[in-house]
This record gives structure tokens, C-alpha cells and sequence, in this order.
């Protein structure tokens, strides 16, 4: 009687064979789609980097074919905090890519969908979906981020969202209120406020919020020069209590060949033993107005110049406890070099232009009234 031959040795050769296939194909699929669609991101897992990369080689043409080679560009707009999906399927709909899901899983691939950059973009149906991709990448670079010459730290924070920064407006104000490695000058427990050098900045997007304030507050430092400091000592003040009258003069001027005429005047009160009366400092201390939508109430009322506030420099004489705004180079310098004069009041002038009338007594004052 024959003996039957075991199937086993048979079986399991195969599935050897299958094994050391699949383990092949495992190796193979995500090597080609790295060749032809850059290198994966270092978040995926082995069966995610197989799976998008599968994806990919199927329907590569999706990513290299134009939807349309005679189509016209068009403004693309991508919102701060938009997410890989949103941004696929609206480029699908725009009639700019073949496939929103293909497009989306090139942006997992890449690790592209975790920082897409906000902006407006010019796109055309005329570019391939990889063309499209590589634009939104590029933007993901470095970014401009401007401070402008009298914000309040608060102001700076809410422009943060349309820079393209990760860096929320909240991360930004609490690193802001505690700096890190704060400047010399700065009193202990004091806020960067008033050391937030304005300027333009340009910051790799992965800059947080910490560094971000760091960057800032070590240009502020190269900017005060020796001149400046010797400037302010002159004048009796140490640098932080020079920021602090820079920040109120930033606010008052318009016009910055006005200045140093604005920060005599805020000497010569000071001097008098006057109080500074500042709008500005009142229009600090009353914070956000919600009406206006502003953190600079305008017009302020009588009501407002009696507001209980260390900052309302109609009732506390002197220098309010911290600076109002962050001033500019001109203003800094305004207080250091301030203009020769016995000004002792200032107005803006009836005619729009944003300059002032000054006066050495009250009586002058009252007649530069607009009528």
C-alpha cells in the first residue's frame, strides 16, 4: 500500500516565497514612491508609508497631469488653521487638481498637512497638483512677520495668525509677559511690552513663541546704542524709564519729524513738575474698546481722563508704571535728542494733516482750538 506524501514541506515553501514577496513589495513600493514624490514624513508608520505610497504609484497622475493645459490662473486663498482635507477638496472644486484625495495623501506623505501656511495664492488648472503642492511647501519656509511703530504687545499678537507663523496670539502674550532671558533693563516681573523692537522679521515657521519673543527683544537690544543710552542719561533717566516716554511720544505723533518737538514737551512738564497729561496713557488704561473694536479708544471723554488707572497720567504725576506701546527708532531717539524748546502744550491741528500746534503757555493753548 503507497504511503500518501505530505503536502506540509510544499506549503510552507510557499508561503515562504510569499512572505519574502510581500516583504519585497513592502521595501519596493515606498522606495519608488520616494523617487518620485520626495521623501515620507518621519511620522508615518511602516503601513502608512506602504499605503500613501501605494496610493501614490496607482494614480500618480492624478499628482503629475494638469487638470486643465489651457486654463487660467486664479486667487487661491488658504485660512489660518485650514486642514489638508478642506484645502484638497476646495482645490478640486476650484477645478484646479484632478483629485482632492490623491493631492491630500501626497500632503500626509510629506508631512505638509500638519503646517499648511495661510496665504493667498495664484494657482492654474494649468499646473500639475505636485507644481501646486511645491508652491504651498515653499511658503512654508520662512515668513515675514512686521511689527508696527506703536502697537500694544496685544496688537502684535492678534497679527500673528495672518504671518503664516504657528505661533497662536495666546502662546505669543504669554511668552511676551514672561520672557524668557529678559534684557538687563527690564525691572523684575515687568512685561516685554515697550521692547518689542517694530521692524520687519523674517522667521522660519517653525520659530515658537518663546523664540519669537527672544529674536525680538535681542534686536531691541543691538538697537540701543551707546548713543542712545548716554542720550537718556542726560536726560536722567535710565533706559527702561526712556522706553517708557518713547512709548507715550510714539503714540502721540503722527508725524515723526514732530518727535523730538512732542518729547520736549513731556520734559518741560516733567521739569514744571506737571503732570504729562497724556491721551494716550488714558486710552492704555482703558484697554480694549469693544464698540470701536479697537485698543485705542477715539475720542476719549471726560469721563475717561478720570479713570482709576496707574496709566492716566491726567491724575498720577510722572511716568506711568510701564510703557503704553512699543515704540520706534524715531521715538527712542526723540528722547534721547529731545528738540531746545519751552513748549509746555500740544494739539492736533484743525486741518486732518496729523500735525500739532504747540504753545508755551495755557493761554496760547486755548487759542489753538479748533473753531
Amino acid at each position: 500500500m503507497k504511503r500518501r506524501r505530505s503536502l506540509l514541506p510544499g506549503f510552507l515553501v510557499l508561503a515562504a516565497l510569499m512572505t519574502i514577496i510581500l516583504i519585497a513589495i513592502g521595501f519596493y513600493v515606498p522606495q519608488q514612491a520616494e523617487l518620485s514624490f520626495g521623501v515620507p514624513s518621519a511620522s508615518l508608520n511602516s503601513w502608512q508609508r506602504f499605503s500613501y505610497a501605494a496610493e501614490l504609484l496607482w494614480d500618480s497622475e492624478g499628482m503629475s497631469a494638469p487638470r486643465d493645459p489651457s486654463g487660467a490662473a486664479q486667487a487661491f486663498a488658504i485660512d489660518p488653521g485650514d486642514t489638508a482635507t478642506s484645502v484638497s477638496s476646495r482645490l478640486e472644486q476650484a477645478g484646479l487638481i484632478r483629485s482632492a484625495r490623491i493631492f491630500r495623501s501626497y500632503l500626509v506623505w510629506t508631512g505638509m498637512d500638519t503646517a499648511i501656511p495661510a496665504g493667498t495664492y495664484q494657482f492654474s488648472p494649468a499646473m500639475t497638483a505636485l507644481e501646486i503642492a511645491q508652491q504651498i511647501h515653499a511658503a512654508a519656509g520662512e515668513f515675514e512677520f512686521v511689527i508696527l511703530a506703536g502697537w500694544r504687545m496685544e496688537e502684535i499678537a492678534a497679527a500673528l495668525p495672518n504671518s503664516g507663523l504657528a505661533v497662536s496670539p495666546e502662546a505669543f502674550l504669554a511668552a511676551a509677559s514672561r520672557p524668557v532671558d529678559p534684557p538687563d533693563i527690564l525691572p523684575p516681573g515687568s512685561t516685554s511690552e515697550g521692547l518689542l523692537l517694530p521692524g520687519e522679521y523674517t522667521l522660519p515657521r517653525s520659530t515658537n513663541s518663546a523664540q519669537i519673543v527672544a529674536i525680538i527683544l535681542h534686536r531691541f537690544e543691538d538697537a540701543l546704542t551707546p548713543d542712545l543710552r548716554r542720550g537718556f542719561a542726560s536726560h536722567g533717566l535710565t533706559v527702561y524709564q526712556a522706553v517708557i516716554l518713547a512709548s507715550i511720544v510714539q503714540r502721540e505723533a503722527a508725524v515723526s519729524a514732530e518727535m523730538p518737538l512732542i518729547a520736549s514737551v513731556f520734559y518741560n512738564r516733567l521739569a514744571d513738575g506737571m503732570k504729562l497729561e497724556s491721551d494716550s496713557t488714558v486710552q492704555y488704561g482703558l484697554g480694549f474698546n469693544t464698540n470701536q473694536g479697537t485698543w485705542w479708544t477715539n475720542p476719549i471723554s471726560l469721563d475717561d481722563l478720570k479713570i482709576n488707572s496707574p496709566y492716566n497720567t491726567y491724575l498720577n504725576p510722572g511716568l506711568p508704571p510701564g510703557p503704553i506701546s512699543n515704540p520706534g527708532l524715531n521715538a527712542l531717539q526723540a528722547v534721547a535728542d529731545p528738540a531746545n524748546t519751552s513748549y509746555l502744550y500740544f494739539r492736533a491741528r484743525c486741518d486732518g494733516s496729523g500735525l500739532h500746534s504747540f504753545a508755551e503757555t495755557f493761554e496760547q493753548h486755548l487759542q489753538n482750538a479748533c473753531p
